[in-house]
């Protein structure tokens, strides 16, 4: 990780779960970090104890997330990392009791998950190509998209969900191939179950028979192991492209 250390990373949903992980990973390799979130209590937190900057960006909105870029580059320099782990998971089913889905619930989730990561990439990746080259290689940034095993395997009530990661997923191939000839990649992480906060406010014996469905680690996944990958997908230049599955092998059943 030596070649990024003091550069600038941005993580969106940075004040818990697998932002505020992937944050505290990128700040212990060196990184500048700026956090991306709502949360600006838990965002300020987690930036001081990270000696990062924070932002209140809400990443469905163009013009937020543009003067979010703006103000990192202002204070902390271009940035040439972007994590995307920003997102919301309501449950709702196509059809629930004769009703019809709600299409603004479905629209936010759409507009949260997916078009805020495209937002935020673009944004991101039009800060990179203009800079140096970091490497003899001519790579200028990385972005990280979060996507979900609910691309693959949405389960019951998540069609909402599964739509906008499956759109992550659809968008890595071309992202990169968008800006390969600029030295940017694009990743994807399609994590299993992790222990998110989600997950942290269910009781314990729920929380272990959901990990107990993971074939091996049988567990929940920990954030930190979602931090090591952005780290080594940072470190590895030939990842890219590529929508990478941290999963423990499950696959999910229909509910």
């Amino acid at each position: 990780m030596e070649n990024w250390a003091n550069a600038v990373a941005v993580v969106t949903g940075g004040a818990s779960g697998l932002g505020a992980a992937s944050a505290k990973g990128l700040a212990d390799a060196g990184l500048k970090v700026a956090i991306f979130d709502l949360n600006e209590e838990q965002g300020q937190a987690k930036a001081a104890e990270l000696g990062g900057i924070f932002q209140k960006v809400d990443v469905s909105d163009a013009a937020s997330v543009k003067a979010g870029f703006a103000a990192v580059t202002e204070q902390l320099g271009a940035p040439r990392v972007l994590v995307n782990c920003a997102g919301i998971g309501p449950a709702a089913k196509t059809v629930s009791r004769g009703e019809a889905h709600d299409a603004g619930l479905f629209s936010k989730v759409i507009g949260i998950n997916l078009i805020g990561s495209f937002q935020c990439a673009s944004e991101a990746a039009a800060g990179m190509v203009g800079a140096e080259p970091m490497a003899p290689d001519g790579q200028r940034g990385v972005i990280i998209n979060t996507a979900s095993v609910a691309a693959y395997e949405g389960q019951v009530g998540q069609v909402a969900y599964a739509a906008s990661k499956g759109g992550i997923v659809g968008m890595t191939l071309p992202m990169a191939r968008d800006l390969a000839d600029k030295g940017v990649r694009v990743c994807t992480i399609a994590p299993g179950l992790f222990l998110t906060p989600l997950l942290e406010g269910l009781p314990q014996d729920v929380q272990d028979s959901l990990g107990a469905q993971v074939p091996f680690p049988s567990r929940l996944g920990q954030p930190a192991e979602y931090a090591k990958l952005v780290c080594h997908i940072l470190d590895n230049p030939m990842l890219n492209g590529e929508v990478i599955r941290l999963d423990g092998a499950i696959r999910m059943a229909p509910r």
